[in-house]
């Protein structure tokens, strides 16, 4: 039993040091400024997005949270949500192409907010809330480039952008899907619905492909991540008992 008690314990470590990496891969897939729903219809008017940050250090506390809207594709109607213990403060830019809506031509929008005065702890987020009045209708998706500020200076500066086909970069913006409007007209629906067999896609074609939001995606990652970790650990399973069996037959 001597000699088989340390091979049992050098596979033990080899598991728990495998899955251990495969759980902190997990934690540092999640852990950058996501914008909640991750879709909205194109043109969706009356809705509301919500800017999730968690705080990533275990010594400093974020401060100060920067969001800057698209001006090329403008957010209409912007209305920020008050935050217990922050000031937001709301910058407008003249935009070099005016909106043309129901209500007349705008001629500036939202390029900025900064919220300040809060804190967010070690293992905490927070959810910054912003109502708008209407999206664009001719983007894809927009991109809300944020910057973090930490209590000891460090400001993290989320504002990366995937290319098709690409892999996710480091620091990426958070990005809200723009999907087809809904044929009811209820344009606020926000795309964590799919379309069914023969729904109409983005170009106009019958489609029975199921479209997949990005939720969707970070679920699939998760799962994949939990199959991972019980693969490896399976392994490291077979891997003792493979041991063990050796050790019997070398004193046999």
């Amino acid at each position: 039993m001597s000699t088989t008690h340390p091979a049992l314990r050098r596979a033990g470590l080899g598991t728990l040091l495998a899955a251990a990496a495969v759980l902190a891969a997990a934690g540092a897939a999640s852990a950058h400024v996501t914008v909640h729903p991750e879709s909205y219809a194109k043109g969706a008017t009356d809705g509301v997005l919500s800017f999730r940050v968690p705080n990533e250090e275990d010594t400093a506390s974020t401060t100060k949270v920067q969001v800057f809207l698209p001006t090329d594709h403008p957010v209409l109607g912007v209305l920020v949500h008050p935050q217990d213990g922050w000031t937001a403060k709301v910058t407008t830019t003249k935009l070099k192409t005016p909106v043309t809506t129901d209500d007349g031509t705008i001629g500036e929008a939202v390029s900025e907010i900064t919220w300040t005065g809060g804190k967010i702890g070690a293992g905490q987020y927070e959810d910054f809330d912003v109502a708008f009045g209407q999206l664009p209708d001719d983007a894809a998706q927009l991109a809300f480039k944020t910057l973090q500020t930490y209590s000891d200076g460090k400001t993290v500066r989320w504002i990366e952008e995937a290319e098709a086909g690409a892999d996710e970069p480091e620091d990426p913006a958070p990005v809200l899907k723009l999907t087809a409007a809904a044929d009811d007209g209820d344009s606020t629906s926000d795309a964590a619905s799919k379309s069914a067999d023969g729904a109409s896609g983005a170009d106009g074609t019958k489609s029975g492909t199921v479209q997949v939001t990005a939720a969707d995606a970070g679920d699939s990652t998760a799962r994949g991540l939990g199959v991972a970790g019980l693969v490896v650990g399976g392994l490291g399973l077979a891997a003792a008992g493979f041991a063990v069996v050796r050790t019997r037959s070398a004193r046999s």
